[in-house]
């Protein structure tokens, strides 16, 4: 017993010996011996770490043994690397950070492109314009109009209706992968919102145009959102509001450098009905209850796991009078579910390797009631899927240089039963692969240089899309960009005519031509964009489906936003001019569609009044006449007549709060407070003597809302917006 009393005791000396803990500690201080306040220290690939104090003094003790690579890192410096060898003793280091690059005086590609972040000087919308923009409701999508190369009186179609081209032609990324459904189900003639919270992301990048080979699968544009990374704290939230409830709720441990979360909202349209009349027949009245689960773990080498998921069930109907004097009716249930799941880390300093893969399934049952048109009393039941996996490896050359290479693989589905037309059945293997650099010439000019290459299975056709922009500086704030691509997609929307055709059309093809001047400087915007783009290989759908349609959009718009001339007054203008034209479908010949306005015109203004706790805006929109069918002109006449103009003027207020622990933010909002009509069309009997109009369901729309929150001070983000 003394024998192995002693041998334990000699196991536990040893222990003590060999794994002692060892201290690091020091100061950080710039090249003017300064001290630096809140810079991250960090030892490599553990959560060992500390922040220096207000003397740039820091310490903290770590277990590991050996080489190791300690990271140091402050907004506005470059990182600074320190090898060090763990040994037991204390080790002392005393880093000099170095100003880094200033956003503000390089040069960064922005013809086309609009980004709205919290993590990035360079903006046009930050996050919260998007809750806060009266017009847009809380939805991206509609916050996203006020931007100019957008269709403001799109309110009877699905989709963002950017520079001539159709809603379907602008996609939806999250972390960098597909959403085939990124809104909610609607009913013919009324769009619907957006499906995801605002406050799940925190960047949006939205190109209008000549965007990066890194995306495809949109002639017009692609709207990027990127979710959030490891929050600050746990966090919990609930509304309530005129249309339905929510709540949510977000844990943090830090220790572990993990977060899981989510949301739960339900919306019901069926009392605010009951006081807003409506002009179609609800039969029944728009019903939501979505859930959401998402999870942050932070990995060895500052690496990043997130997981985000989502489902929602939904179910409208409705009847509506035709112009032939009957009653249409229509009636859907959708059920939506997107999962994605990604990984973004650094190796070895100089890549940055980012990996993610999403599933997604679409169910749609629609009932028709009524023959009207070339519809028939019928039900339908059409649901699609989408798998996908995605790979991007970037290389860092010096400060800004970077070469990204990456590939993505997409698996799609889609399925259509109907009691009148049958059954049909899609699938489309869809490999695709890309490389492109962002060059640095000199800190006033910078090159991106891409080509992307796609091919479909479905299609049995390939192609390759090239790609390229220049940005050049011309002082503190200005410079000018140019951006020039080829841009390729399948015709989605038309897989059931593909199938009953048994013939599929190739791929269609825009070209790009953009020029950009942008100014940027104490809390001023100024963009004015000219552009160019061609249409080619549209398909057409009047005798049998091919790949013969033409167009062209060309077009010139202006954005001016200020946060500076008027004391606690945030105000943007927007303004397009749209000259755009397009053979495509059953058009008969080359003509202006019927989602495109000319003349498109946006304000918005916002103001806070600290005194009171209170702010208000207001948003105006403008567009000149839609064109619209009518059966009676002659092909010679088709698509000239025009709706009246659009007019939308809205407005907010958001009243602060505190309710014991509770951050709270009241909100009032009405749309279309004038009560102006707003046509986005018509709709005409068989023999073409009677039309009914195309309106929205209700002149105005009413919105009063309380949002609880605690763990972050909601209240704190309106303020700083303003």
């Amino acid at each position: 017993m003394k024998h192995l009393l002693l041998l334990a005791f000699s196991c536990c000396i040893s222990n003590c010996l060999f794994a002692q803990t060892t201290l690091v500690k020091g100061q950080i201080t710039d090249k003017s011996k300064e001290p630096v306040v809140g810079a991250n220290i960090l030892l490599r690939d553990t959560y060992d770490g500390a922040t220096s104090d207000a003397t740039g003094k820091f310490q903290f003790k770590t277990d590991e043994t050996g080489p190791q690579v300690l990271q140091i890192t402050y907004l506005g410096f470059d990182t600074v690397i320190i090898k060090v060898d763990l040994k037991g003793d204390s080790v002392v280091v005393n880093p000099v950070l170095k100003e880094g690059f200033n956003e503000l005086k390089m040069v960064v590609i922005s013809a086309g492109s609009f980004e709205a972040s919290d993590e990035k000087k360079v903006t046009i919308l930050k996050p919260l314009d998007i809750v806060t923009t009266a017009s847009a409701g809380g939805d991206t999508y509609g916050a996203l109009r006020t931007l100019p190369g957008t269709q403001v009186s799109s309110g009877d179609q699905n989709g963002l209706f950017v520079r001539g081209g159709s809603g379907s032609e602008a996609p939806t990324m999250i972390d960098g992968l597909l959403v085939r459904n990124p809104f909610f189900a609607s009913t013919p003639d009324f769009a619907a919102r957006g499906r995801f919270n605002p406050f799940l992301f925190k960047g949006t990048v939205f190109s209008t145009g000549g965007y990066s080979a890194q995306y495809g699968q949109g002639m017009s544009s692609v709207l990027v959102l990127e979710t959030q990374d490891l929050p600050d704290r746990s966090t919990g939230s609930i509304s309530i509001s005129s249309v339905g409830l929510g709540y949510g709720q977000q844990k943090l441990w830090k220790s572990k450098g993990l977060a899981i979360g989510g949301n739960i909202n339900y919306t019901n349209l069926a009392p605010y009905f009951l006081l807003v009349k409506q002009v179609p027949n609800f039969t029944r009245k728009p019903e939501f209850i979505g859930n959401e689960l998402f999870m942050r773990k932070k990995t060895r080498g500052n690496g990043m796991l997130k997981f985000y998921g989502y489902y929602n069930h939904g179910i409208v109907g409705l009847n509506t009078n035709t112009a032939d004097g009957g009653n249409f009716g229509f009636k859907v249930k959708n059920d939506n579910l997107y999962t994605n799941l990604t990984w973004s880390g650094l190796l070895r300093d100089k890549w940055k390797i980012n990996l993610g893969t999403s599933y997604s399934k679409d169910w749609n049952k629609i009932e028709s009631s009524y023959n009207v048109g070339f519809l028939s009393a019928d039900s339908f039941r059409i649901s699609n899927s989408l798998t996908q996996i995605r790979g991007v490896a970037t290389r860092f050359f010096g400060r800004m240089t970077s070469v990204r290479v990456g590939g993505e693989y997409q698996y799609l589905t889609d399925e259509y039963k109907s009691q009148v037309f049958g059954e049909s059945s899609i699938r489309d293997h869809y490999p695709a692969a890309f490389v492109e650099t962002d060059l640095y010439i000199t800190t006033q000019l910078v090159a991106r240089l891409g080509v992307r290459a796609e091919h479909s299975s479905l299609l049995q056709k390939s192609n390759a899309a090239p790609r390229v922009s220049l940005a050049y500086k011309l002082g503190p704030g200005d410079q000018i960009s140019f951006a020039w691509g080829h841009f390729y997609q399948k015709g989605d929307s038309l897989l059931r005519w593909q199938s009953q055709f048994q013939q599929i059309p190739g791929f269609q093809r825009a070209e790009h031509f953009i020029l950009n001047y942008q100014y940027i400087l104490k809390d001023r915007i100024f963009r004015v964009e000219g552009f160019y783009k061609k249409y080619q290989d549209l398909i057409t759908t009047r005798q049998q489906l091919r790949n013969d349609g033409t167009g062209y959009a060309k077009g010139v718009e202006f954005f001016f936003r200020d946060k500076r001339t008027f004391s606690g007054v945030d105000y943007w203008i927007s303004y397009s001019w749209l000259d755009t034209k397009r053979r495509y479908e059953w058009y008969p010949s080359e003509a202006q569609p019927t989602f495109a306005a000319n003349h498109v015109a946006t304000l918005v203004l916002k103001k806070f009044f600290p005194k009171i706790k209170t702010g208000a805006g207001l948003t105006y929109n403008y567009a000149t006449g839609r064109p619209y069918f009518n059966p009676n002109r002659s092909e010679t006449g088709f698509l000239s007549d025009r709706t009246p103009a659009y007019h939308n003027l809205s407005v907010n207020f958001n009243y602060l709060a505190t309710i014991k622990k509770s951050f709270v933010v009241f909100v009032l909002g009405v749309q279309n407070v004038l009560g102006q009509t707003q046509v986005f069309g018509y709709r005409y009997s068989a023999d073409g003597a009677n039309r009914t109009t195309i309106t929205p369901a209700a002149k105005r729309f009413v919105f009063i809302g309380a949002f609880a929150s605690w763990g972050v001070d909601r209240r704190q983000e309106v303020i700083d917006n303003q």
